[in-house]
């Protein structure tokens, strides 16, 4: 089964979309930093999920091919193959921005999240809860096996809310407190990247699960190489696997895994309920209800604008060729 078609953004070319494509970068970065935000939310949110996640399931495949091609004597045909279907132009520049953001933005994201909890919780709930649309909107635009499209159906409606309360679940979690050993590290970055992968669940929030959170945000701070080489090897091996399964589901099974992937967004809105106590269970509103609930207005409201704005460039691409026949 084909990826749905891509946005004009998606596929226009030349330095604005090298520029928008390095901010999508940048903010997916942002999120990653953030316990309860996920980047593969934002990833589906600014509409670059899919194209990412297959460009890395073809990356991971010409790599493999490359060296077990290349070790048997049978060149480099079929990973330069696997390869040419990467969207460099779109995944360069979202690594460049995700990387700027990881090493400046981790120190700004933790004082915000010191000084204004609730704001900073309540404006990634306005988010999140508003992106829920994104996933909703294109299962319901991809077919089932029986080639049908529009509502779901009670299976999949079953499906999707059995997904949020396993996530509800697992990021309502209390906190661990592993000892930052190389025996720890690696699988630690497995499971962070693929909450990275996969929309609703958390990378930061499953380091702060195992208390792993504020260790690998000293290291990032502290530019420590070592630490940080065995958790990068950890996310690596978590790469090669999620990703190769997503992409696989997304091509044979779509419909379905969008709906999966909404749930598990949805589940996710636990972590994120802005008034929390220190050990980070859900408590209350108290103190001044303005600050988180205009942050959550805001945030949903900034989703809503890039959704209309991006319906309607593609409302103008698709009247632009019936135009040109005329």
């Amino acid at each position: 089964m084909t990826a749905a078609p891509e946005s004009p953004e998606q596929t226009r070319r030349g330095p604005l979309a090298l520029v928008l494509n390095l901010v999508r970068g940048i903010m997916i970065g942002t999120a990653e930093t953030v316990p309860g935000v996920s980047g593969g939310t934002v990833a589906l949110m600014t509409g670059v999920y899919e194209p990412l996640l297959t460009s890395a399931g073809h990356l991971i495949g010409g790599i493999r091919l490359g060296l077990t091609d290349g070790l048997r004597g049978r060149g480099l045909e079929r990973a330069k193959g696997e390869l040419a279907h990467v969207r460099w132009a779109i995944v360069v520049p979202i690594l460049v921005g995700m990387g700027v953001a990881l090493v400046t933005m981790a120190h700004v994201m933790e004082g915000l999240l010191e000084d204004h909890p609730e704001t900073m919780r309540g404006l990634f709930l306005g988010l999140v809860l508003a992106s829920l649309a994104v996933p909703f909107r294109h299962s319901r635009a991809s077919a089932t096996r029986d080639g049908r499209t529009g509502s779901w159906g009670p299976r999949e409606w079953a499906l999707a809310a059995v997904a949020a309360i396993v996530v509800a679940v697992v990021v309502s979690l209390p906190g661990g407190n592993l000892s930052p050993e190389p025996y720890v590290l690696v699988p630690a970055g497995a499971l962070a990247v693929s909450a990275l992968v996969l929309p609703g669940l958390s990378g930061s929030f499953l380091l702060l699960t195992m208390g792993l959170y504020e260790p690998t945000i000293a290291a990032l701070n502290d530019r420590d190489l070592g630490y940080l080489a065995l958790f990068a090897t950890g996310c690596a091996i978590g790469l090669v696997t999620i990703v190769k399964l997503l992409q696989w589901l997304l091509e044979h099974h779509r419909r379905i895994t969008l709906v999966a992937l909404t749930g598990v967004m949805a589940g996710s809105l636990v972590a994120l309920w802005p008034w929390q106590d220190a050990d980070g269970a859900r408590v209350a509103p108290y103190g001044s209800l303005a600050g988180p609930l205009i942050a959550m207005v805001l945030g949903a409201a900034l989703v809503v604008a890039v959704l209309v704005v991006e319906h309607r460039m593609v409302a103008r691409a698709a009247e632009a060729p019936a135009d040109a026949q005329a």
